[in-house]
Parts: C-alpha cells; sequence; structure tokens
C-alpha cells in the first residue's frame, strides 16, 4: 500500500492544527477557552484540534442564520439551485482529500469514505433538479369560478444534528435540500468528528463568496450538548430541527421541539433484520448478509443486526458466514486491501464487550468473533473482530441496538409469517430485506402485512440507500424522512390557496349567507 499523506490532504481542505469552531459561511467566530482534540480511531495520532462554542457563541450563529434566511428566500430556486451546483463540482474537486479524512477521523474503509462524499454530491446533483420541480398541486373547487391550489414555501433556518458515522452525507442530506428549498441551516456536527465538519465549511466557502450567497446561509457550530445542541433544539427561531443519533438522544430532541410546537426530521435507531427463506439464493444473501452486518464496523444505522433464517437452511448460513468471517480483513482503512478498520473510540469498544456479557448471560452461543486486537497495527485499541452470534428468539438483547459489529441467527421453522413477525418485534424500524427466489413471498413481505419498517429491500441487502429514494424508519427510528423522493416537503411550509376570479361569493359546503 502507498502511503497517503494526511498532512498534505488537510492542507488542501484548509485544516490547521488549530481551528475556529463556528462559522456563518463566510466568517469564523472564537468560542470559548476551551479546546476540542480530535484523534484518529485509527493509530490514536492527533489530527488537530478545534475550539469549543457557547450558548452566547449559539445566539450569534442564530441571528445570523434567521438574516441569511430573509435574504436567500428571495432567490429564485433555480438560482439556488445553482448555487448547490457549484458546491457539487467543488465537492468533486475535493472528493478525494475529504473522503480519506473520513475515513482517517472516523474509522470507515477508505472506499466508504469516497462513497460518502459521492453521496453529498449526488444529493447536490439532485437538489439542483429540484430546483426546477417544487411542485404543488391543483385541485378542482367546489364553488364556480375559483380555482383552488397548493404552493409550497421555505420554513426558515433548519437545525441540523448529525452523528459521528456519515460526517458528511448526513449534513448534505439536510443541507443541500434545505437550501434549494429556500432556508438555511444550522449544522452541529458530532464532536468525535468536528475536523470532517470544518472541512466541508471550508470546501464551500469559495462558491458561497462567488456567488454573493448571503452571510448566514449555511453556519455551522462545534460545541457540547449543554452549551449548543440543547439551547438549539429549543429556539423557537429554528422551526425544525434535524437530528441524527441514538433512539435516547432523538426522543429528548423530539420532547423539546415538540413543547415549542416546532418541527423535527429524527433519524434514530435501527435494529435490522433480513430474512432468508428456504427460496433464497445464497449467493446474494451471503455476500449481502456480510457487508451489512460489518461495513463501518457496524457502526451505521442500517447495519444488519439480525439474520432470520428458515430452519432447513439454518446449518448451511451458519457455515457459510463463519467462513466468509474468517476471510475479512481488518486494519487501517486507508489501506484498500482492508475491508473494516476500528470502532470510533475507546467507549464503542466498551460498549460492545458489555453486549457481548450480556449475550453470554442470555445464553447466546458466539460463534466467531468479538475479540480487541492488539499489535502495532491496532495500537488504538479500537479494532474488534466482527461477531457471530447464534441466538434464541426469546433473548432480550435482540430488541436491542448495539453500535458494533454483532450479528444474531435467529432459526424459524414456520410459514413466511413467523419470519415477518420476528422482525418486526423490535422498537425500532428502519431498513429490513427478505432472499427469496419465490415471488409470493417477496410480494408479502412487501405487502402492508409484511415489514413495518421505513426500507424494505428484496434480495438485496439492508445498507447502502440510495439517494433517490427517501430514507428513513418508523417506531423508535423516529417517523423522519430525508434525502430523495418527496422528502424535500419537509423542509418546506405548505399554503393552501382559493382565488374566487367571479363576481359572487358562494360559500363551500352549501353555505348561505346574505346581508340584509
Amino acid at each position: 500500500m502507498a502511503a497517503i499523506n494526511i498532512a498534505s490532504h488537510l492542507d488542501q481542505l484548509g485544516l490547521k492544527p488549530s481551528n475556529l469552531p463556528v462559522c456563518t459561511g463566510r466568517q469564523w467566530f472564537e468560542g470559548i477557552n476551551q479546546e476540542l482534540a480530535s484523534h484518529s480511531p485509527v493509530d490514536g495520532a492527533l489530527i488537530a484540534s478545534t475550539g469549543m462554542a457557547n450558548t452566547a457563541n449559539l445566539d450569534t450563529v442564530i441571528t445570523a442564520a434567521s438574516q441569511g434566511f430573509d435574504r436567500w428566500r428571495t432567490w429564485t430556486a433555480p438560482q439556488r439551485g445553482e448555487v448547490i451546483r457549484n458546491i457539487g463540482n467543488q465537492l468533486r474537486d475535493h472528493k478525494e482529500a475529504l473522503g480519506t479524512l473520513v475515513s482517517y477521523e472516523m474509522g470507515k474503509s477508505l472506499q466508504e469514505g469516497l462513497g460518502e462524499v459521492q453521496e453529498i454530491i449526488d444529493i447536490a446533483d439532485f437538489a439542483v433538479g429540484l430546483s426546477r420541480q417544487l411542485y404543488g398541486l391543483s385541485m378542482h373547487s367546489e364553488r364556480p369560478n375559483h380555482r383552488m391550489y397548493e404552493q409550497w414555501h421555505p420554513l426558515g433556518p433548519v437545525g441540523i444534528i448529525t452523528a459521528f458515522n456519515f460526517p458528511v452525507a448526513v449534513w448534505g442530506w439536510n443541507a443541500m435540500i434545505a437550501a434549494v428549498c429556500g432556508n438555511s441551516s444550522l449544522w452541529k456536527p458530532s464532536e468525535k468528528t468536528p475536523l470532517t465538519a470544518i472541512a466541508c465549511m471550508n470546501i464551500i466557502e469559495p462558491v458561497l463568496r462567488n456567488h454573493n450567497v448571503p452571510e448566514g446561509v449555511f453556519n455551522m457550530i462545534i460545541g457540547s450538548v449543554k452549551e449548543v445542541s440543547e439551547p438549539m433544539v429549543q429556539d423557537p427561531r429554528l422551526p425544525l430541527i434535524s437530528a441524527t443519533g441514538s433512539t435516547r438522544m432523538g426522543k429528548a430532541v423530539g420532547e423539546l421541539v415538540a413543547r415549542r410546537l416546532g418541527k423535527s426530521i429524527l433519524e434514530l435507531g435501527g435494529n435490522n433484520a433480513i430474512i432468508v427463506t428456504k427460496n433464497a439464493d445464497l449467493k446474494l444473501a451471503i455476500p449481502a448478509i456480510t457487508f451489512g452486518a460489518i461495513g463501518t464496523c457496524g457502526q451505521r444505522c442500517t447495519s444488519t443486526r439480525r439474520v432470520i433464517v428458515h430452519a432447513s437452511l439454518f446449518q448451511k448460513v451458519k457455515d457459510a458466514l463463519i467462513k466468509a468471517y474468517k476471510t475479512v480483513r481488518i486494519g487501517n482503512p486507508l489501506d484498500e486491501t482492508n475491508h473494516i478498520g476500528p470502532l470510533i473510540d475507546q467507549s464503542a469498544v466498551t460498549q460492545m464487550q458489555q453486549a457481548l456479557e450480556k449475550i453470554k448471560k442470555e445464553g447466546g452461543n458466539i460463534l466467531f468473533g468479538g475479540d480487541i486486537l492488539t499489535g502495532n497495527e491496532y495500537a488504538s485499541g479500537c479494532y474488534v473482530t466482527p461477531c457471530l452470534v447464534e441466538a434464541a428468539t426469546d433473548m432480550k438483547i435482540l430488541k436491542e441496538e448495539t453500535f458494533a459489529p454483532i450479528l444474531y441467527l435467529v432459526a424459524y421453522d414456520g410459514p413466511l409469517s413467523q419470519a415477518i413477525e420476528m422482525q418486526n418485534d423490535v422498537p425500532q424500524g428502519l431498513s429490513s430485506a427478505i432472499f427469496s427466489e419465490n415471488i409470493k413471498e417477496v410480494e408479502y413481505f412487501l405487502s402492508s402485512l409484511g415489514s413495518d419498517c421505513g426500507i424494505a429491500n428484496a434480495n438485496i441487502g439492508t445498507s447502502g440507500a440510495e439517494i433517490g429514494g427517501a430514507f428513513g424508519g418508523e417506531k423508535e427510528t423516529g417517523g423522519g424522512r430525508e434525502s430523495g423522493s418527496d422528502a424535500w416537503k419537509g423542509y418546506m411550509r405548505r399554503q393552501t390557496t382559493t382565488i374566487n376570479y367571479g363576481n359572487s361569493l358562494p360559500l363551500a359546503q352549501g353555505i348561505t349567507f346574505e346581508l340584509s
């Protein structure tokens, strides 16, 4: 493997040894006298540091976002789309450097890091198309000489809270769509991946200047939950909060936003299952299960957590997965010969080990993996072997999401409806999949009697969603939708309009009203 010059990439991305934590698009601000150091889970090295913002900084940046919105919404949607087009082009130019930083700061494979940057490039393209397609419906009025239609207006400054596992793409899903709809945005990235956020703001800054985009349309702030996140979600100047993270976090955000009758888009936990029926093609199923379970070292909200296998194939699937897991290459994610890198930090390793102890107490049979790797190559202490567990249906931990590469294998011996019931019998409802060559089984799984998840796939895995479809889930996953399809409507306010072009005033529902 040719050595990757991290310092060169950091320089290309405008990152310094110490960076400012607040940006309003074209201006940067100092925070409080507190430093946040970003260490790579790849090798434990200090990458760089940033300051931390406080509530006073937050007030400044929300004010800027409000003022930026007042001006930005007066631009036509195609004008806004042209800005997004050039942001996408800037990201193309910096794809290698930004993708490498994502991999090095977060720990996912270089291929996944580059793919994540491609995802934000794709959503920028999607947003450009939306700039000429923000359609409203036209309805026939029951009143003569009346026209009735709906239109969509910008909502206001949008608060965006993102998690460490997708430190670029989720911001892009929200910010690019929000911007083309006429909104400003305020991004609060994870404290575990602050440098990626700063790099993104550095990348888009020349575009904002060249197009004379109003100050405060794209904003970012790095700070703690107490000083930034909590007051941010409670601030009525942010009519919409889009938050990605754990179910526990989402419940807190949802409650605080609801108290002020604001809007929220919540993308929370996933406990995703793949059903393997007796009619499955295992040549498709085994690699899909493996990638779904180990990709990003099991730290995707769409990671495959459970595999529900027909009893007639259970031993065959178990043997095939053990064989596949033995071939997984673990190591520096910047080495493209490796499949997976480390977990994000030591606390994630601890949580995985605690889950494994619980699995043992509940009677689960660990078939493979679950070890913490040691040696010079794994000096950060964040590398683990993906774990396969043979589980019983009554194990309580099956209903929990552990953000780590732990995969549960469960057998079913009844009809497909039994497997679907097992799949749906968890609090989360994000992604799901079935492997079957029987069209009746596939269609049943995709029917209203089938998967209760926001994403349901046939003969592909649970992860790797495309940007063209709306992304999100049900139940404790939060019910939000981001990215493609008509998810843009969540960032706008709907207005129903009726125009009377006649000379009388008929009322709806046959009501008459006459003045003497």
